[in-house]
């Protein structure tokens, strides 16, 4: 398994789990299109895992991008979550 996935509301939450290399490439956009295809969302949402993802991450997303546009889906992208920071004290 590539990504992982959550439908809620008429959006389809993607993440990819990792960054793709070019052997892994086609499975995430099929395991895309065959989500795309069975939730039939309103828009999509893809998370991707690193702030600079491989080309083969790049690939995947411009395939994804591509079927979304041919369905006419919103498609977002978004960067790594990062953990919350606690919050500084006051400066005195």
């Amino acid at each position: 398994m590539l990504i992982s996935h959550a439908f809620e509301d008429g959006v389809l939450h993607l993440s990819l789990l990792r960054d793709l290399d070019v052997t892994s490439r086609a499975a995430a956009f099929l395991e895309t299109e065959a989500l795309l295809y069975a939730h039939r969302p309103r828009h999509v949402r893809i998370q991707l895992p690193t702030s600079d993802p491989s080309p083969a991450s790049l690939s995947a997303l411009s395939r994804a991008r591509r079927i979304c546009e041919t369905l006419g889906i919103p498609l977002t992208v978004v960067g790594p979550l990062t953990p919350a920071r606690p919050p500084r004290p006051a400066a005195a």
